[in-house]
């Protein structure tokens, strides 16, 4: 399934009308797979990068397809979430760098939990793997900073 197909079927699922838009790299080389921007209320997915988290995370790319599908499903989640706003405002504003890895992490675990819904059955074990790799950067951060 393309890129776009993909995107009006997940969009349509969640009820959701964001503007999703399609870039070849997320800026500077780092390996960001999307990207929900809130003041705009787009997504906007980095095909390449997807493409390079998915070799890096599986060692090819066989599973590219529905890699790119849980990024999408994961950036939706962002659109859709009640307490973004809130909560993006709060990051902004705290200077506390423990309180702001907290409100981040919260961000994340956020998204994760709307986009569960969207990811059919059959892909619910790679769904959870590309979860634990993806807040596990928080979560190490997090903990880092308590100790």
């Amino acid at each position: 399934m393309k890129i776009d197909q993909m995107a009006e079927k997940l969009l349509l699922q969640a009820g959701c009308t964001s503007e999703v838009k399609i870039e070849k790299r997320f800026p500077n080389r780092r390996l960001v797979g999307g990207k929900f921007i809130l003041h705009s209320n787009a997504i906007v997915l980095y095909e390449e990068t997807i493409e390079e988290q998915c070799r890096l995370l599986f060692g090819d790319t066989s599973y590219l397809g529905p890699y790119m599908m849980i990024v999408l499903a994961h950036e939706i989640g962002h659109a859709m979430d009640r307490d973004l706003q809130a909560l993006s405002a709060a990051l902004e504003q705290q200077e506390d760098e423990e309180y702001r890895r907290e409100i981040s992490l919260k961000i994340e675990e956020n998204a994760w939990n709307f986009s569960k819904m969207l990811i059919p059955y059959e892909y619910q074990g790679l769904f959870e793997k590309i979860k634990r790799e993806s807040l596990a950067s928080y979560q190490r951060q997090t903990a880092l900073a308590a100790n």
